[in-house]
């Protein structure tokens, strides 16, 4: 299996991340997730689930920085389309990602369960995305933590594919 994610002289574009217009922004956070368009999926693939996650935040916050977490999107999609996150038409189950944790005050649980775009702190990031084809549904509820997803995938992963990609300060 292949993704490919739209990159702009090497860089998410700017309306996924930090440098989103503001109708893209909630409380001052990109929102708009990007589309991922995917290739050479395994038959038998019943849903995919999609991470997104930012290794290069443990030198600021001390941990990984989780941005998106999903299952149960459509297996049959060869694109998962731009803003799906936020597209009631794509249904998927959504995890929590690092501002629905207690180490950050958010009181929005939309902006704890959806996608939240990169904002690079300090220099430019990379931002690691894998989506996973899936043999089947998971037994997963809105607000799952990115351990319960991979727990619920054990055993049934078809295939994986990860793209990095950088966002800019």
């Amino acid at each position: 299996m292949k993704i490919d994610i739209p990159v702009t002289n090497g860089y998410l574009p700017d309306k996924f991340g930090k440098h989103a217009a503001d109708e893209f922004k909630r409380d001052g956070g990109p929102i708009r997730s990007f589309p991922i368009t995917l290739t050479d999926v395994p038959a038998g693939t019943k849903t995919f689930a999609v991470t997104m996650i930012d290794h290069d935040a443990i030198p600021v916050g001390g941990f990984t920085w989780i941005h998106w977490v999903a299952a149960n999107i459509d297996g049959s999609l060869t694109v998962i389309p731009e803003n799906a996150s936020l597209d009631p038409a794509i249904q998927m189950t959504y995890g929590k990602n690092s501002q629905g944790g207690h180490m950050v005050n958010n009181p929005d649980e939309a902006l704890g369960t959806h996608y939240t775009g990169p904002m690079p702190p300090d220099k430019d990031h990379r931002y690691t995305t894998t989506v996973y084809a899936l043999d089947d549904q998971l037994p997963l509820q809105d607000g799952f933590w990115l351990n319960e997803l991979w727990d619920a995938m054990e055993g049934h992963v078809l295939a994986q594919a990860t793209e990095v990609v950088l966002s800019r300060v």
